[in-house]
């Protein structure tokens, strides 16, 4: 691990752990699956969306949009302005979300490379308090055309009025490199529940499907980066089908 990196992780980190939460860990519509991968210097706007059909047949759907910035080696911060909706409703301002990620060995030096997330979120409703998600992120690659990801993440909610514990989530990824511009895969996510006292199984959220990906080379060092998937739920507590998709300008 970079020196420097453990001193702007930690401090995060610790904050993490001390603040009196209570919980929120769900994989929103818009949501997408971190790389532990840094590029010093680089800049993307980044555009997410997404819609959620429920079990109950209601539509909640998301967009994200963000300006992050690759300040060092090991550290890259974007800030995020997200909006939603919910049937019969309409399009409104959702949070406002600061995201930063630490890649804490050096690519390809070890089995698997590993990064760390931090994210602080404030919710338009201030009755939801502020949502901290952190948690390790770790890729490996199988083969020279396949990797792998798997990240687990914390998250709680603080300053709400009803405390909960913290809560485990997860996402996965496999991706296949067939050309640059489009490579094929899968992508899952889920809820498990409170921190050492998980949720009976069909209480837990559990999302999985087929995902596409790709970077379309542009002048210079700009490019456009893109990935989607459609999650089916994989059983009666989680929505039944997801569609997502992120598409990022990177200069």
């Amino acid at each position: 691990m970079h020196n420097a990196t453990r001193a702007w992780a930690a401090p995060l980190l610790s904050l993490a752990l001390c603040l009196p939460f209570s919980t929120a860990v769900y994989a929103g519509p818009a949501d997408y699956v971190y790389t532990p991968n840094v590029v010093e210097g680089e800049r993307e706007i980044d555009v997410k969306m997404g819609t959620v059909k429920e079990r109950d047949g209601t539509r909640v759907s998301a967009a994200t949009l963000g300006l992050g910035y690759g300040v060092n080696s090991f550290w890259f911060t974007e800030l995020y302005v997200k909006s939603k909706r919910q049937t019969p409703g309409s399009w409104g301002y959702d949070a406002l979300e600061w995201e930063n990620k630490f890649q804490l060995t050096e690519t390809g030096k070890y089995p698997v490379d590993v990064g760390l997330l931090v994210e602080v979120e404030r919710p338009r409703d201030r009755s939801e308090g502020y949502e901290l998600r952190f948690g390790p992120l770790f890729q490996k690659e199988i083969t020279q055309t396949v990797v792998a990801n798997l990240n687990l993440l914390l998250g709680k909610n603080y300053r709400t009025l009803t405390p909960a514990p913290m809560e485990l989530g997860y996402q996965w990824q496999l991706k296949y490199r067939w050309k640059p511009a489009l490579e094929l895969g899968a992508q899952g996510f889920g809820r498990l529940g409170p921190v050492g006292n998980w949720l009976p199984g069909e209480q837990q959220e559990h999302k999985l499907g087929p995902a596409v990906f790709g970077k379309i080379r542009l002048d210079g060092r700009s490019a456009i980066a893109y990935n989607a998937a459609w999650l089916i739920g994989a059983n009666s507590n989680t929505a039944r089908n997801t569609l997502r998709l992120q598409a990022e300008y990177e200069f």
